[in-house]
């Protein structure tokens, strides 16, 4: 017997889960009658480190910050009570592709030479669409979520994640929902605001447009994850080398936290989505309307 509820969310590196789906992840893992599974698809091995007692990891050094990653991944989908995690291909398969800096703001691009593992290899999507549609058709989702066709902020690798959860959801019959992972300006506007008088808080506020985030009108589904604070909370400091977290002692609600760019971002208590296709009314469930 499947249960009621099946849920697949596809991310391209570990962080990337807690960072975007965290409460979400949290919430429905909590649900007795939904399945919820992440897939990985890369172990993070170009992420710049920020404890400096763990930079010999990075990629132009040891080397070895993707199977460290592995392990804060473990820990953080842990702390959000998730029970299935898949790494596409299985571990290591596919490797991070990294990144370079394109424009304004923290709009990313393809580098110039990539890995010959490298997940957004241009000839390797086919292979590895049909490597996520084959872990579909075993948990038959009913609901998959990624990130939008630009990756949120262009990196790469959500870019191939985008593509290849499309494909694979097309391939799949039992998929009658796909979500993009989003957040909406006005509610990142607050919670940005809501820092800005904080006292003591430890990073840089962002300049206009540094962060990403859509129109409040393309916005279809709301995700209260009030009540799984401390899990994602928790999660993210499990990421210790990609994520700086930062809890004001005077403010239990306000929670900052940061990448190795030291630019402050708003922990929102709601999760944010676009409905491929658009909804017929605001949804607060991302399996509303599903069909038994």
């Amino acid at each position: 017997m499947l249960p009621a509820r099946r849920l697949v969310l596809v991310h391209a590196h570990p962080d990337d889960e807690t960072l975007t789906t965290g409460g979400t992840i949290a919430r429905y893992a909590a649900d007795p009658d939904a399945a919820v599974t992440v897939v990985t698809c890369t172990l993070g091995e170009e992420g710049e480190v920020i404890p400096p007692e763990l930079a010999q990891l990075a990629a132009d050094q040891a080397d070895q910050l993707g199977g460290y990653r592995s392990g804060e991944l473990a820990r953080a989908t842990a702390a959000l009570g998730l029970r299935d995690h898949r790494f596409l291909g299985g571990v290591g398969r596919w490797r991070d592709s990294g990144m370079v800096l394109a424009g304004h703001g923290v709009r990313a691009a393809l580098p110039d030479e990539l890995h010959p593992r490298a997940f957004a290899a241009p000839e390797k999507l086919d292979e590895q669409a049909g490597m996520l549609a084959a872990v579909l058709a075993e948990l038959r989702p009913q609901v998959v979520v990624s990130y939008a066709d630009d990756g949120g902020y262009g990196h790469p690798d959500h870019v191939r994640a985008h593509h290849i959860a499309v494909e694979a959801a097309a391939r799949t019959p039992d998929v009658q929902k796909v979500y993009f992972a989003a957040v909406g300006r006005s509610a990142l506007d607050a919670g940005l605001a809501d820092l800005a008088g904080a006292p003591g808080m430890p990073f840089r506020l962002p300049a206009p447009d540094e962060l990403p985030s859509v129109p409040d009108a393309e916005i279809t589904t709301r995700i209260d994850v009030t009540a799984q604070r401390r899990a994602r909370i928790a999660a993210m400091r499990a990421h210790a080398t990609q994520i700086a977290v930062w809890e004001d002692p005077g403010h239990d609600s306000r929670v900052a936290y940061a990448m190795s760019n030291n630019v402050a971002q708003p922990l929102l208590d709601v999760e944010t989505f676009v409905l491929a296709g658009g909804a017929t009314a605001p949804e607060t469930d991302l399996f509303a309307g599903i069909r038994p």
